[in-house]
């Protein structure tokens, strides 16, 4: 195909910067290069970052940036840069913060305009065509009449930015202790919502992380109350428009206030997380629904995401075309009442009472969004069914509608690989694993972290962010390096194959040398090897991802038990008593911190199992929920700190031990159990 225009992204692997290759926009990518330029010709410049996955991303290309009038404006007064956030999250983080100065909000597409050393001086998200014309045309002239001012605006900016992410180190003594965690969840709980789940607004986003926390939180303290929330939020999440009724996954969040219309992107991360969430939460309360949604996701992610060489993709679009070929929310997904009478026939009346092809469901015009209100025993008792039957129905239900679904224009894949985010994944595959039981699920877990190993380690120890193609070109962030190194614990713990341990302490040390920030005693996002940027920023608050530092935190605190490393000890115990003083005042920012505070709260378990029959026991003994423990194990005798002088030849004996004191061996995982305490 031809194309009348064709710029420098043209070179770029990123699926998000090929989308804007034929764009009348003289776009570059963010590189040196592109930089030097700026300062060469003396020129503003204009960063536009988005993700695949974004609508209103595609709506401004649409609007804007394919339009040569447009076009005109932004080629002759400034150098003009397209970023993927997902490949540079740390461009994003330094223009984001520079917007959420500016105007007290932010999100994708987000729009900056930078003096040539790269310093903002102007931006926003969205805008129509006529106001980013406008916006531009004046900066432009502003920039010729009077560039001091914009001058001294970029100074005062630039140092609001730099002072958004700094952590001072905290000389007071660390006291970590249950009322202090009881008195953010108590002022916390004042935002749930106790008909609908999730916190009381819209749009609603599962946040994995605060509810993994909040889960673990009520289990241990016996809170009931609180427990029954999670299991509430779970519940309407797996019931909720949000989670693909008919193929499985979750969007990323929905619009509306009960789990309903989502916005209908699957990014990799929130599958993997909310596959971990689901299947604790399932250990606690056997809830089937709960391995469904592991089941069905993991399914999901195993037909859409997953390359042949075990990698994962990143995301599918919110947006795919309509049969007249229009990009249009939500069209692969949606349902007409004629659609699905026409494919249901007979079945029509249960399935519509089941997914509430009615009032409840319906989103705009005749479009439904599927969602359930009822759980599967009001609909048996309701329309006099048997369970065995509601299942063979609902099977015949889904191979129908998803069979038909597959003829339409299927959603763009992002098909870029990211470690951060395959990381998250290669966890949920495990964490599955340790639950249910499923070799496939392990086998998935190995071939991924095989896949990680193999293209994204490299033989100085470092680790690269992306992959598509072959090709690695970007060094990795410290969240590249906090969720690999998670995974490979989760795995060692899984597989006692001592290779994933010692990587991950490998990894540890590497971000020592590189990542490391000896004031505060935290870690700065990017390398001390990367090209500086506006500012060298220190991420520790937690999102839908966890923070990299809370991450980074929890990983030393385990591996500090397992090599027996007062330096990892000190710096996990350093690093939480930074952040505490900010936890009480917005603790869902902060849930993978108290996550961590609670192995300092309570006693913290190192499970050792020893002997010929360790991963056989090490099986039964995940069948129960203990969040408060590790674990350490070998079949054959072995020099690790918890292991050493452990091995029987004829027995396959459970050391339980808190604070290096043990209690007596034992040789079943049920008397193993009883040293544990909540």
């Amino acid at each position: 195909m031809k194309h009348q225009y064709t710029n420098a992204l043209v070179n770029e692997t990123s699926p998000y910067l090929l989308q804007h290759a034929h764009n009348p926009v003289d776009w570059n990518a963010w590189n040196e290069t592109t930089l030097e330029k700026a300062k060469t010709e003396n020129k503003l410049i204009l960063i536009s970052v988005g993700y695949a996955a974004c609508h209103w991303c595609h709506v401004m290309e649409h609007e804007s940036f394919e339009d040569s009038l447009v076009a005109q404006v932004m080629n002759k007064n400034f150098i003009n840069i397209k970023v993927d956030r997902e490949e540079r999250p740390d461009v994003d983080q330094v223009y984001m913060n520079a917007v959420q100065l500016m105007t007290g909000s932010g999100g994708w597409p987000l729009n900056v305009v930078a003096l040539p050393d790269g310093r903002p001086v102007w931006g926003g998200t969205y805008f129509k065509k006529e106001q980013w014309i406008d916006a531009l045309e004046q900066i432009s002239k502003l920039y010729v009449d009077n560039p001091e001012k914009l001058q001294d605006y970029a100074s005062k900016l630039e140092a609001g930015i730099k002072s958004l992410d700094v952590v001072q180190l905290n000389s007071d003594e660390p006291i970590f202790d249950t009322p202090f965690i009881q008195n953010a969840v108590k002022s916390w709980s004042k935002q749930f919502d106790n008909n609908q789940g999730g916190m009381n607004r819209a749009p609603k986003f599962m946040m994995p992380n605060n509810y993994h926390f909040l889960l673990r939180y009520a289990y241990q303290n016996n809170d009931k109350e609180l427990l029954e929330f999670v299991n509430l939020t779970l519940t309407k999440m797996a019931y909720g428009g949000v989670f693909d009724q008919i193929a499985g996954g979750f969007s990323r969040y929905s619009v509306d206030a009960k789990w309903h219309v989502p916005h209908f992107e699957k990014m990799l991360y929130d599958n993997g997380q909310l596959v971990s969430l689901y299947a604790d939460a399932y250990l606690i309360s056997k809830n089937e629904l709960y391995k469904d949604i592991v089941t069905e996701t993991l399914k999901y992610t195993k037909q859409e995401m997953t390359t042949s060489n075990g990698a994962f993709y990143s995301s599918l679009d919110a947006d795919s075309k309509t049969p007249e070929g229009e990009l249009e929310e939500g069209a692969f997904y949606v349902w007409t009442k004629k659609e699905l009478k026409t494919l249901l026939k007979d079945h029509f009346e249960l399935f519509s009472d089941y997914y509430n092809v009615n009032n409840y469901g319906l989103w705009e015009h005749d479009n439904y969004v599927l969602i359930r209100k009822d759980d599967d025993d009001s609909i048996i008792k309701k329309h006099n069914l048997t369970k065995t039957v509601l299942a063979e129905k609902k099977a015949e239900w889904k191979a129908i509608l998803f069979k038909e679904r597959n003829k339409r224009f299927k959603p763009r894949l992002d098909d870029k690989t990211l470690t951060s985010w395959n990381a998250m994944m290669l966890k949920g595959y495990a964490d599955a694993y340790r639950v249910f039981g499923n070799d496939d699920y392990l086998a998935s877990a190995e071939k991924n972290a095989n896949f990680i190993i193999s293209n994204q380690l490299r033989e100085d120890g470092g680790l690269n962010h992306n992959y598509k193609n072959g090709k690695s070109s970007i060094n990795g962030y410290l969240e590249d390096y906090a969720s690999t190194m998670d995974a490979f614990i989760t795995l060692y713990e899984n597989t006692l194959n001592e290779k994933w341990l010692t990587t991950a302490r490998d990894l540890a040390n590497y971000t020592f040398d590189h990542f490391f920030d000896g004031a505060s005693n935290m870690f700065f996002f990017t390398s001390n090897e990367d090209a500086s940027l506006v500012s060298r920023s220190i991420e520790f608050r937690d999102n839908v991802i966890p923070a990299s530092n809370s991450i980074m935190a929890k990983n030393l605190f385990k591996l500090s038990h397992y090599f027996d490393n007062e330096h990892f000890s000190k710096t996990a115990m350093t690093m939480l008593n930074n952040i505490k003083p900010e936890m009480q005042e917005y603790p869902s920012g902060y849930s993978n911190w108290f996550d961590l505070m609670l192995n300092y709260t309570k006693p913290y378990y190192e499970v050792v199992i020893v002997g010929a029959d360790a991963k056989q026991k090490i099986n039964t003994l995940n069948k129960t929920y203990i969040p408060n423990k590790l674990i350490a194990g070998s079949t054959s005798k072995n020099n690790m700190p918890l292991l050493e002088n452990r091995y029987n030849p004829n027995h396959t004996l459970i050391y339980v031990c808190v604070n290096k004191a043990c209690k007596l061996p034992v040789s079943e995982v049920k008397d193993a159990i009883k040293f544990i305490k909540k």
